[in-house]
C-alpha cells in the first residue's frame, strides 16, 4: 500500500495594522502576520504599543515593520539608529522578526546596515521586504541577502503585482536554491493566488486584503481633511522646511 506524501504547506501571510486586523486575519486562516503602521503608504514602523498588543493577542507568529519614514529607502543617519531601537523593543516584545528594507541611492542594498539589522535580530527571522523590488540588481541583492543569513524575501518579481512578475519569482527561487525564503507579494487576491503559486513555484504568499472602513467620528461632509494628498504618490514623502519654520516664527515674534 503507497502512502499519499502530503502536499509542501503553502503559508500565508496577512499584512495588518491594528489589533483588529489581526484578529480577523487570523481567523480567516492567516500563517503569519506582517504588522505596520500606514498602510496607506507601503507600510510603516508600528508604535511599540501596538507591537505589544497584537503579540499578545496573536496565535500566529508576528513580523513587525522597519520603516521609520514614506517615500524611498535610503535612510540618514537618525532614521537607522531609530530603526536599531525599534528592532530590540520588536523583538524584546516577542516579535518573531522583522521586517526591513535598505537602499542606497543608486538602488543598491545597503549591505552594512542590513547586516547590523540581521544581525541584531539574532536567531529571529529578518526579512526584506518590497524594497527588493526597487533595486538595481534583484539577483544581487538575492546573493548579498543569502550571504547575511537573512530569512526571507518579499517580491512580486519586480512587477506592480505578483502575478505579472511570476516568471521572475521562478527565476529568483532557481537561484536561491533553498538558500533563502521566497515569499510572494503584490496585488494577490482568491482570483489569482492559484495562478500565481502555478506560475511561480513559490510556496508562501503575503496578502493586504483591505478595504475601507470608517469609525464614525467624522462627519463625511466635514470641510476638513487631515490627509496631504501631496504625498500620497510616487517616492515624495513629508518634511519639515526649515525656511519656513524660520520664516514664520519670525513673524510670530514681530506681531
Amino acid at each position: 500500500m503507497t502512502t499519499a506524501v502530503p502536499a509542501e504547506k503553502i503559508t500565508l501571510e496577512v499584512c495588518v495594522g491594528s489589533v483588529a486586523d489581526a484578529r480577523a486575519a487570523i481567523a480567516a486562516g492567516a500563517d503569519r502576520l506582517e504588522l505596520c503602521s500606514g498602510l496607506e503608504v507601503g507600510g510603516l514602523t508600528p508604535s511599540i504599543g501596538l507591537v505589544e498588543t497584537v503579540v499578545a493577542a496573536s496565535s500566529v507568529p508576528v513580523i513587525a515593520m522597519l520603516r521609520p519614514r514614506a517615500g524611498g529607502f535610503c535612510y540618514d543617519a537618525d532614521e537607522f539608529a531609530a530603526m536599531l531601537r525599534d528592532a530590540e523593543r520588536f523583538l524584546a516584545a516577542g516579535a518573531a522578526g522583522v521586517a526591513f528594507g535598505i537602499l542606497d541611492q543608486q538602488g543598491r542594498l545597503d549591505v552594512a546596515r542590513s547586516r547590523e539589522i540581521v544581525a541584531r535580530a539574532g536567531t529571529r527571522e529578518t526579512v526584506m521586504h518590497r524594497a527588493f523590488d526597487f533595486t538595481a540588481d534583484q539577483f544581487a541583492t538575492l546573493e548579498a541577502l543569502i550571504e547575511l543569513k537573512a530569512t526571507r524575501i518579499l517580491t512580486s518579481g519586480g512587477e506592480p503585482a505578483a502575478l505579472a512578475g511570476s516568471a521572475k519569482l521562478r527565476e529568483l527561487a532557481t537561484r536561491a536554491a533553498g538558500r533563502i525564503e521566497l515569499m510572494a507579494g503584490g496585488g494577490i487576491n482568491a482570483d489569482n493566488v492559484g495562478d500565481v503559486l502555478s506560475a511561480s513555484g513559490l510556496r508562501q504568499v503575503h496578502i493586504g486584503a483591505s478595504g475601507p472602513a470608517d469609525d464614525r467620528s467624522i462627519a463625511p461632509t466635514a470641510s476638513i481633511n487631515l490627509c496631504d494628498q501631496r504625498f500620497f504618490h510616487g517616492a515624495e514623502y513629508r518634511v519639515v522646511v526649515q525656511n519656513s519654520v524660520a520664516a514664520t516664527a519670525a513673524a510670530l515674534r514681530n506681531a
